[in-house]
């Protein structure tokens, strides 16, 4: 899988990462069980694109950025990533120290603009932290200039740094946010749902915003949401996750308009169509999404898809590539003729 789709190099390398979480009962917490929130994952994302990360709630998106993070660690697997330097680690066993000097080439951007600021902190001294703390950047004058800079560059006013996060709206804040994040001149930026606290018209905005910095300083996106329609304006690749598995991975408008998985092809009625004769062809996707520490035997989405056969229930199928760079994890994708969003 891990072959690159265009003549850049893979910037990161996800190879079957799992994290489980233990399930404790009783005075002296026994381990009675596993909560599967990531399980055998594998990706790549290619030197300046932008690879989607979606799925339901809780299907183990968010688990998997944070492992890439490392602000949890996994259970097993390897996180390759390709440095500045030419020199490719794998962050799953780096140390504190090790992940400390690597976090100016990883930043992330958060779900929540209000959480994710001090507000007892001015502008100027929450993009400017990373300067004084990573790398070291004692004059005040430099650390000014450089958050002057970075304020422009995601279209704030350098005279806006001494003012405090209330003084911002929520599009604003999530610009001083990725401002913060620019600080070091990172090469991946992991982006946590960064739009879905926003207005639409405001979430619009700092798309292009982010594809706008994309093309200017040549950054490369993990970019985890569960719109949609979000998605596919900003991605150029599309993982989809189910309870911990990725269940197709492919280039986004193949994804949306020749979807491979039964799952895919029921997420897709969440993307807004203006044609009411694609709408009516569709059927809402009935049951819930099964429980991580208790998942069902053989392909985990098998009670919920309506094309499931008496393998499915009694096999978990495997991660294949019947197109080329469109992998899917499905018994029957060989022979279902599924539905996208309309003609490509």
């Amino acid at each position: 899988m891990a072959e690159s789709t265009n003549s850049k190099p893979i910037l990161l390398e996800v190879k079957n990462l799992k994290k489980f979480f233990p399930i404790q009962k009783g005075f002296f917490k026994r381990v009675v069980g596993q909560v599967r929130a990531v399980d055998d994952v594998s990706f790549f994302i290619n030197e300046g694109e932008t690879l989607g990360l979606v799925g339901e709630s809780g299907c183990g998106k968010t688990t998997t950025a944070r492992c890439i993070l490392r602000a949890v660690d996994p259970s097993a697997g390897e996180i390759l990533f390709l440095k500045g330097s030419g020199e490719r680690v794998d962050i799953a066993t780096l140390s504190e120290e090790e992940m400390r000097l690597l976090r100016g080439e990883i930043q992330m951007i958060f779900q929540d603009p209000y959480a994710s600021l001090n507000p007892r902190h001015n502008i100027f001294d929450i993009v400017g932290e990373p300067l004084f703390v990573i790398q070291q950047m004692t004059n005040r004058a430099e650390r000014q200039a450089r958050v002057a800079e970075l304020l422009e560059l995601v279209g704030l006013r350098p005279e806006y740094m001494q003012r405090f996060p209330h003084a911002f709206s929520g599009g604003q804040r999530q610009r001083i946010v990725i401002a913060r994040a620019l600080a070091l001149n990172p090469r991946l930026i992991v982006a946590d749902e960064p739009v879905s606290a926003l207005d639409v018209s405001v979430q619009a905005q700092v798309l292009n915003l982010m594809l706008d910095l994309q093309r200017k300083l040549g950054l490369t996106y993990l970019f985890v949401a569960h719109d949609l329609s979000v998605v596919k304006h900003i991605s150029d690749r599309v993982v989809v996750m189910y309870v911990g598995k990725i269940v197709e991975m492919s280039p986004t408008d193949e994804l949306y308009y020749q979807p491979l998985h039964p799952y895919t092809e029921a997420l897709m009625e969440a993307v807004p169509v203006a044609d009411p004769r694609i709408r009516s062809a569709m059927t809402e996707l009935e049951g819930d999404v099964p429980s991580p520490a208790n998942p069902p035997s053989g392909c985990y989405f098998h009670p919920r898809c309506k094309y499931a056969i008496d393998i499915c229930s009694k096999k978990s199928p495997e991660l294949l590539e019947p197109r080329p760079n469109h992998f899917v994890s499905c018994h029957r994708a060989h022979e279902l003729q599924l539905t996208g969003i309309g003609d490509p």
